[in-house]
């Protein structure tokens, strides 16, 4: 049996989702949809600014779907899952407090929504007015960028070029792999926005930051993004850096958009390679060490508030021991 595509539209408070929303609702394209809104407060409003339609309206309230209420989530979409051939598709707008990973994390890891839905896309839309103040104030703004394969940059007829530049620079820079859209109150073709089969872990997980080649050093970037690279001589021992990257990643996921890693493992043929984005870890082998090859290991991490001390400690105690070197 088919699964039922969700197509996730998030984004920060007043950027522009309702109005997407809106847009899909209204377009003429023949298909019925589940709409899911999710609002951060006691008494709901979203689900009265959404068009007048035949389609069915879920309110969640009293939190975001990113921890409150993912609960509610799982048995509304277990609802839904009853009810097959009642509507085509699923909209999920987020609150504009919401972080997508851990919807990202319930279509992944939750056995019975996994096997009823799949997750077509994940939108974020990004208001160029106010994105620079927001990106340093708030760091769901930057988060929400992280998880999307489609972002809307909304309002562009309010900013001047430059400013449009440097935002699609700073969107590239924490997610290489999405596709940015400019647009005007969200006046995108609807073909850009459903049936993309787009969202894929595996792909965002392999990305390749534009930071990858930086010195090794510290960088702080506008809007609070910080890199940090570096550089480890001699082997390490690929079950110590297997346990640092899974705790570094289960304590400090949160505040590490990207990172991606390029390392010499003692006894290993190749290159080892290994990608993160928040919680998730991916590894794989790269190309082969020649001989004669300098054999280096190179780390790039991406976020907020990185200690590049503890970093460089944790990767250095990974160190393999003289007989495994």
């Amino acid at each position: 049996m088919a699964s039922i595509p969700v197509t996730v539209l998030t984004g920060f408070l007043g950027a522009g989702k309702t109005t997407l929303l809106n847009r899909v609702l209204t377009e003429n394209h023949g298909r019925r949809f589940a709409v899911i809104v999710n609002e951060f407060g006691e008494i709901g409003i979203d689900n009265e600014l959404v068009v007048s339609s035949n389609e069915e309206i879920y309110l969640m309230n009293n939190g975001c779907i990113c921890c409150s209420v993912r609960g509610d989530l799982i048995r509304v979409l277990a609802g839904l899952a009853k009810r097959r051939g009642a509507y085509d598709a699923v909209l999920l707008e987020t609150t504009g407090l919401a972080d997508p990973a851990s919807i990202v994390q319930t279509f992944a890891m939750d056995e019975d929504t996994r096997e009823a839905f799949r997750l077509d896309s994940v939108t974020t839309v990004v208001d160029a007015l106010h994105f620079t103040r927001h990106a340093a104030e708030n760091r769901q703004v930057l988060e929400q960028v992280v998880y999307a394969d489609l972002v809307i940059l909304n309002k562009t007829d309010l900013v001047a070029p430059d400013v449009l530049a440097d935002i699609r620079s700073t969107v590239k820079r924490v997610n290489d792999t999405t596709q940015i859209v400019a647009a005007v109150r969200c006046d995108v073709p609807i073909a850009t926005l459903l049936d993309r089969d787009a969202f894929d872990i595996g792909k965002l997980l392999f990305g390749k930051p534009s930071t990858a080649d930086a010195a090794p050093g510290n960088h702080i970037e506008a809007h609070g993004i910080e890199s940090v690279s570096l550089t480890h001589d001699g082997p390490l021992d690929a079950e110590r850096l297997g346990d640092f990257l899974r705790e570094l990643l289960q304590t400090k996921g949160q505040d590490i958009y990207r990172c991606k890693g390029i390392m010499d493992v003692a006894q290993a043929k190749q290159r080892f390679i290994f990608h993160g984005v928040h919680m998730f870890l991916e590894t794989a082998w790269g190309a082969l060490w020649t001989e004669g090859e300098t054999r280096q290991s190179l780390a790039v991490f991406i976020g907020r508030d990185l200690d590049r001390e503890a970093l460089k400690q944790g990767l250095a105690g990974c160190a393999a021991r003289e007989k495994n070197a």
